[in-house]
């Protein structure tokens, strides 16, 4: 019955219902390309100002999967029914032979006008595309809720019986897709390079340790408490830094932190008689934290108690170094106390393309600056790698590769590697450096 009726169409008639579900499955194509690749921060920010589409396309978004199944369902339907019209139609104008023309005739109108092209458009202009269609997608997936729903279910329990119902994505899985959109973040110029550091550097804070960016003890400069209340000023008022630790007895022993402004406010109340100073009711409690607290969570706790300084130490009490807020926001934004010829201090570039590095410097800095990846999870120095890697304490001169890298030991002060060379991938270095050629 179903032949006689399209037999007794007109040709244009059943040919302009086949062309008109092609432009429905093409519909649905664009629908579904655009609904995925839209950027997802630049909707949310349309939503935030008040864009009432922008609005719909987040709701449709938060309910992605239904979204989703209802467009697929709807596009394999269009798509079933089209070849099955036209394989009538064929075979009515051609016999037998026009199951085969129809199988031939659609796949190509199918791949090509219903797939291929549209999604290609959608891909091209997700975010346009997907705010001005919005409205017609949240129509059909209402008409086609109930048909949507039965499918879901069906759909779910197989998988539950195959063991796999249940969702893989966790918070980490959402931390590498970010990550992932970080490294696409690609343009020509410096600044796009610095902003992608900074990025991930802001991800890192919370599996990054302060043992790993803190100012070693042996750099800390701190003053002796029991020296006469004059000498103490002028050694503060020598000092760069704002706040000092005070320790007694061995510089390990900090009892205290002197603040330069309350040391002036002090000696102020006391008319400028440095001996009449009270030390011991100037300084302020020091604060001491754990070498394993997370940046990030050290950074909410100067937040909270706002100060700007606290003393490392491990688990067994010891003094480590000193971690400040400024500390905490150069592992995001870079240098930002002083300025040098060259932005990590301690390194310095060799004309063949290698770099005379201070064994002291992290590899955090290193990783920032010029886009390497070392790995930073057994050691917080470039000496503190090579020193893991070898299992050794080298000698001046020894050579070792690894991670890509060569590292070239150039100067060792007993057990400590002083200075070293770095030769990334890629790099040939045409002369030795001298033992005693170190960085700057």
């Amino acid at each position: 019955m179903d032949g006689n009726i399209q037999l007794n169409l007109p040709l244009w008639i059943s040919a302009a219902i086949v062309f008109l579900l092609l432009a429905v499955s093409a519909f649905f194509s664009i629908a579904e390309t655009a609904l995925t690749s839209a950027s997802r921060p630049r909707l949310h920010a349309l939503a935030r100002g008040g864009n009432a589409r922008a609005m719909l396309v987040v709701r449709l978004r938060e309910r992605q999967d239904r979204v989703l199944s209802a467009i697929l369902l709807a596009n394999n339907l269009i798509n079933i029914f089209a070849s099955a019209f036209a394989t009538g139609v064929l075979v009515s104008l051609f016999g037998e032979a026009g199951v085969a023309y129809a199988a031939i005739t659609m796949t190509v109108l199918v791949v090509v006008f219903g797939e291929v092209l549209p999604k290609t458009f959608a891909l091209n202009r997700a975010e346009r595309v997907i705010l001005a269609i919005a409205p017609v997608v949240r129509i059909a997936v209402l008409m086609l809720e109930p048909v949507n729903r039965a499918v879901r279910w069906l759909v779910r329990n197989i998988l539950a019986v195959l063991g796999a119902g249940k969702s893989e994505r966790t918070a980490e899985a959402a931390e590498e897709e970010l990550r992932g959109a970080i490294e696409l973040h690609a343009a020509p110029g410096p600044s796009v390079r610095q902003e992608r550091a900074m990025l991930r550097s802001i991800l890192d804070l919370a599996d990054v340790d302060v043992g790993k960016i803190m100012v070693h003890r042996r750099q800390v400069y701190a003053i002796d408490a029991d020296q006469p209340p004059a000498q103490i000023l002028e050694q503060a008022l020598s000092s760069p830094h704002t706040r000092i630790p005070l320790w007694r007895g061995q510089p390990d022993n900090i009892v205290g932190l002197l603040h330069a402004k309350a040391l002036l406010r002090a000696l102020r109340a006391k008319s400028g008689d440095p001996n009449a100073l009270s030390i011991a009711e100037v300084a302020m409690r020091p604060w001491f934290i754990p070498d394993t607290t997370s940046l990030l969570d050290q950074l909410e706790a100067f937040r909270r108690r706002r100060e700007h300084f606290a003393l490392v130490v491990d688990e067994y009490g010891a003094f480590l170094g000193v971690v400040t807020l400024e500390d905490i926001l150069e592992e995001i934004v870079g240098d930002i106390a002083e300025r040098h010829e060259f932005r990590v201090p301690g390194v310095r570039p060799q004309p063949d393309g290698s770099y005379a590095v201070d064994g002291h410097v992290t590899i955090r800095d290193l990783n920032r600056e010029f886009d390497w990846r070392l790995p930073d999870d057994k050691a917080a120095t470039i000496a503190g790698l090579v020193l893991h890697e070898v299992r050794r304490i080298p000698e001046a001169g020894q050579v070792f590769t690894f991670h890509g890298f060569r590292f070239e030991i150039l100067r060792r002060k007993r057990n400590q590697i002083v200075a070293l060379r770095v030769i990334p991938p890629g790099v040939r270095p045409k002369r030795p450096v001298a033992a005693g050629d170190s960085a700057a």
